[in-house]
């Protein structure tokens, strides 16, 4: 039964006459018994002056007998009772001064633990009087709160893993970089070696299942006091407090033992393995250091492990920041090499080998930077492939070199000129369009143009590089398969390419001395092959006269190389042509001829 407002003895007993009870502090009494949240009514001290029927439930409802304290109880010493922590002595202290008159209003959550778990109330509390009397009343929001915590975590963890995710990362490094206590910082980088191959041959629940294995293989291989994360894909950030870089390639070595055993994937047991980087900051340096500092560094140690031959853990210097800020800077400068004319073609002779005769070039890009000089391709091309420039720069190659080659015929100097294709061009699907144009921008026959594909870039989509190779060869242009022998791509695949030429990868040209050795079998084994699918055989790369004759015995239709020609410039081209030996064939229209990289 809920304390009755202003009976006999009350604390608010109120009226004209001792004895008889306030009507006023009746009506009070009913309008709180009739609130549906636990409320009572207590005076400065925290003395329980009423309860209505709400409140004397709850100590039933949450099976907690602590609640079970009606009027004269004090409900200072309950909240204290029920956790003697910060939060609820906040509370205390903030009623005593809303009952002092030094605040108007009290409201806050705050947590209560129960035998049926924790329990989390909305506490909203007024003054009533100029006495200090306090009306406290008590909401149950658990539902509320509980959504907002689960609501909070997914925002701040990986769906997949229920690792942290990137955004919770940061705030944990840069929590650990702020300390009152500067330690030392370490950040290891991990992506997995061949994660892509996963996904694209078992599917991508497959590699789900794969990451969420990766995930607990790594947490239990950390430190108690490491944080795992996962930044995206499979990228994965480990934290270690109080780590030094030393510390940390011990550790990055036993995050790899993660993939010593095979991951079981469905049927199929799969051996993967990752590359590391790591990147640290020390306890004189933290002060300095943001969390996006020590996660780009060590990304990027990452990528000189992967590019060191992956499966390696390498430690962030300084050098790594500086080597990719030249590759910026020299992307950025890219864009506007194509219109500045910065751009010059070298051509590497072809030879016939039956014949002897120069029967076409290769057209190589190269970048005659303002500042640098003379640039090789390897120095640009995969910065245009990974800043989207490699389509207008092959474009402008194509063109070059079918203007080149019009002009040669011109000057009775008949070659077929070959341009490498790369496969981000490749994959863009313009290709066909992109070498009509430029032959009919110069004049050029189609039969005087070939064009170059690595044997990984058609393996990539064959049915795709099939359309388009057989749209090339219809019009007339000739198609060469390059770097054959580099890559992994299927026999079967390589019947249904319809190109003319086979180019011998120079990794096998360079062991083929002489007709006995090893690499000169695999040239015969791919001489054979290209014969049987009606193709004409290319070495490239020969660079000594044993080399040469090699090739020539084993049947190569062509070779280029240094032993015959490096790649020069145009008019040098004509030069080294006229001075040939007399009795070498001079160059004329002849069977279609491939070109190198």
């Amino acid at each position: 039964m809920p304390g009755q407002l202003g009976a006999p003895g009350s604390a608010l007993q109120v009226g004209a006459h001792a004895g008889q009870p306030d009507r006023h502090a009746e009506l009070v009494s009913g309008v709180l018994d009739a609130l549906p949240s636990p409320t009572l009514l207590i005076d400065p001290d925290g003395t329980i002056l009423l309860t209505n029927s709400a409140w004397d439930l709850a100590a039933d409802l949450l099976g907690e007998d602590r609640l079970r304290v009606g009027v004269g109880g004090n409900y200072f010493r309950v909240v204290v009772d029920l956790a003697d922590d910060g939060p609820h002595r906040d509370v205390v202290a903030s009623l005593r001064e809303l009952s002092a008159g030094r605040q108007r209003v009290v409201a806050r959550d705050y947590a209560m633990p129960s035998p049926l778990g924790r329990r989390w109330f909305h506490l909203q509390a007024s003054r009533v009087d100029q006495a200090g009397r306090v009306v406290v009343t008590h909401t149950d929001v658990t539902s509320r709160v509980e959504a907002e915590q689960t609501s909070r975590w997914q925002a701040q963890h990986d769906h997949l893993t229920e690792l942290p995710n990137r955004a919770r990362l940061h705030e944990l490094i840069d929590a650990e970089l702020r300390r009152p206590d500067p330690r030392p910082v370490t950040v290891l980088f991990l992506d997995v070696d061949g994660f892509k191959d996963v996904n694209d041959s078992l599917g991508h629940e497959v590699g789900d299942d794969l990451l969420r294995q990766l995930a607990a293989r790594l947490s239990s291989r950390t430190r108690a006091e490491d944080t795992v994360g996962r930044l995206g894909g499979d990228e994965f950030v480990v934290l270690c407090r109080d780590c030094d870089a030393t510390g940390a390639e011990a550790l990055a070595v036993r995050c790899q033992t993660t993939f010593d055993e095979p991951f079981q994937l469905g049927e199929r047991s799969v051996r993967l393995s990752a590359s590391i980087g790591i990147a640290s900051a020390g306890s004189d340096d933290v002060r300095t250091v943001r969390s996006t500092d020590l996660v780009r560094d060590a990304d990027l140690a990452m990528y000189a492990a992967k590019a060191a031959g992956r499966n390696r853990v390498r430690v962030f210097t300084p050098d790594l920041r500086f080597a990719v800020q030249q590759k910026a800077l020299v992307a950025a400068e890219l864009h506007g090499a194509i219109d500045a004319g910065q751009l010059v073609l070298h051509y590497q002779p072809v030879v016939h080998l039956p014949s002897g005769e120069v029967t076409g070039v290769e057209a190589l890009v190269r970048w005659q930077h303002p500042v640098r000089g003379l640039l090789a391709p390897a120095e640009f091309i995969p910065l245009a492939e990974q800043n989207g420039v490699i389509a207008p720069l092959t474009r402008w190659v194509l063109r070059e070199a079918a203007r080149q080659t019009a002009a040669w015929d011109l000057a009775g100097v008949h070659l077929v000129t070959a341009v490498n294709i790369s496969a981000a061009h490749f994959a863009t699907g313009t290709l066909v369009s992109d070498v009509a144009e430029a032959l009919a921008a110069a004049g050029l026959p189609p039969e005087r143009l070939l064009v170059e594909l690595t044997e990984t870039s058609v393996a990539q989509d064959p049915d795709a590089a099939a359309a388009q190779l057989a749209a090339l060869r219809i019009s007339g242009v000739e198609v060469s398969i390059d770097d054959f022998g580099s890559g992994f791509s299927s026999l079967s695949q390589l019947v249904r390419m319809p190109a003319g030429v086979l180019k011998i990868d120079r990794s096998l040209v360079n062991g083929a001395d002489s007709r006995r050795s090893q690499s000169a079998a695999a040239i015969a084994a791919v001489v054979g092959l290209a014969r049987a699918c009606g193709m004409r055989s290319l070495a490239e790369g020969v660079e000594t006269a044993p080399q040469l004759a090699t090739a020539r015995q084993l049947g190569c239709t062509y070779a280029q190389g240094f032993q015959i020609a490096r790649p020069m410039p145009a008019a040098e081209l004509v030069r080294w042509l006229s001075g040939r030996p007399d009795d070498a064939p001079t160059p004329r229209l002849a069977q279609l001829t491939a070109a190198g990289t």
